[in-house]
């Protein structure tokens, strides 16, 4: 080997033909020339890749793991709030869950894109009047759809402001595309961290259970309950820190899903027209198909954006293109029945809700539909299959907004 590297130091090819043929071999055989060889720029090279560590990444800076820190104990300071000054947890948490994470992931991306401090000011400012409205909301006897409607799209809300913040918060360079692979990413990495926190739990209270201590309570009500709201923010720190962990998962859980998901939906559709499911005058049944139908547009999302990331697949292309088409289809029956509700028994904020919702889905479909098909045809290039997904991200950030913040006025707080 030793002789071998030494007459191919100046053929690269040859090099890394003996490098994959035995790599342990290799690397000590190279270790023990780079003393005498160091003054040679392709040694050095090799050196480095060699014997490059990642240990350092993982974690990334200092400055980084300190903000980390303080702001996963901030997220987890605020889920006791009920508890430090009275407040009913029903009340703050179904108002309160997004400003939980939302506002130090929004910090972190600011701080990490170096958003010019007036910027910065302006999202405060924007998250404080919002956490204020929706804590001033009245609370009607009965449950006030608005208020519900509110409360759910008030995440959806700041999620934009996540997103925008996270494109370096200028609207001419907005990432969506980067933000959505994140999104992806991120999924990974709390479904992982969730899975060893659940370990982790399981254990110890099972360890603590043979000494005859029950620490079931204090544990799910401090340990559990603060871990949970430190996930989202310590799984956006190792994406950002080592993506590798999760970069190369995102992808095959894309390809795996999308086409288990396309069987899925038209066996769904079967079943569903031969049990004689009604969406039209079955409130409860409309409202699981417009959940499905949320579930799969994330799916599609999801799936576009890694697709776009990795070369040209067309059987990729093609089952995500039979996909919008199902979920087309599924979103056309759930707006027809809305609007035969709205047509039987008048308009009410939830169906005006899912009635503007629906529409925003549907043309959005229809245009990665018609953009999937320009990539399947290859009369246009897959990069703007991506493009589309960003097109509507601003006008799912204003309807959000105008859900939350304008529908409570509109109906009169009903």
């Amino acid at each position: 080997m030793r002789d071998a590297i030494l007459s191919n130091l100046e053929n690269p090819k040859q090099l890394e033909k003996l490098y994959r043929d035995d790599k342990p071999a290799f690397k000590t055989t190279f270790n023990d020339l780079y003393p005498t060889l160091q003054t040679n720029l392709l040694v050095q090279g090799w050196y480095q890749r060699l014997n490059y560590s990642q240990d350092d990444a993982l974690w990334g800076t200092p400055a980084e793991r300190l903000f980390v820190v303080v702001a996963a104990l901030l997220a987890a300071l605020s889920t006791k709030l009920p508890d430090m000054f009275g407040f009913s947890k029903e009340f703050f948490f179904i108002r309160n869950i997004g400003f939980i994470v939302f506002p130090v992931l929004i910090a972190f991306f600011g701080w990490k894109n170096k958003i010019r401090w007036q910027t910065g000011v302006a999202l405060a400012v924007l998250m404080l009047i919002a956490a204020l409205y929706i804590n001033l909301l009245p609370e009607a006897e009965t449950e006030a759809d608005t208020l519900v409607l509110a409360c759910l799209h008030l995440p959806l809300w700041l999620w934009s402001l996540l997103g925008f913040t996270f494109g370096g918060a200028t609207l001419k360079k907005a990432n969506w595309l980067g933000f959505l692979r994140y999104n992806g990413e991120l999924a990974v990495m709390t479904a992982v961290l969730l899975i060893s926190g659940g370990l982790t739990t399981a254990i110890t209270i099972n360890l603590f259970r043979l000494i005859g201590w029950n620490i079931e309570d204090f544990y799910f009500n401090y340990v559990v309950a603060c871990g949970l709201a430190a996930v989202p923010i310590v799984g956006t720190f190792l994406t950002r820190a080592q993506p590798t962990l999760v970069n190369k998962v995102s992808p095959v859980i894309a390809k795996l899903f999308s086409p288990v998901a396309l069987v899925m939906l038209v066996i769904y559709l079967v079943a569903t027209f031969m049990a004689k499911k009604d969406p039209y005058h079955d409130r409860e049944f409309l409202l699981l198909f417009n959940a499905l139908l949320i579930g799969v547009m994330a799916l599609i999302f999801f799936s576009v954006a890694e697709t776009n990331k990795s070369s040209h697949n067309r059987l990729q292309v093609l089952v995500l293109f039979l996909l919008s088409l199902v979920t087309l289809v599924i979103n056309g029956i759930a707006l027809s029945a809305v609007l035969f509700r709205i047509s039987e028994w008048g308009i009410t904020p939830n169906r005006a809700a899912v009635l503007g919702g629906n529409v925003l889905m549907l043309s959005h479909l229809i245009y990665v539909g018609y953009r999937l098909f320009g990539a399947l045809t290859r009369r246009s290039d897959l990069a703007l299959v991506g493009q589309s997904m960003t097109y509507f991200m601003p006008l799912y950030s204003f309807w959000s907004a105008f859900v939350t913040f304008v529908f409570p006025v509109l109906f009169g707080f009903k």
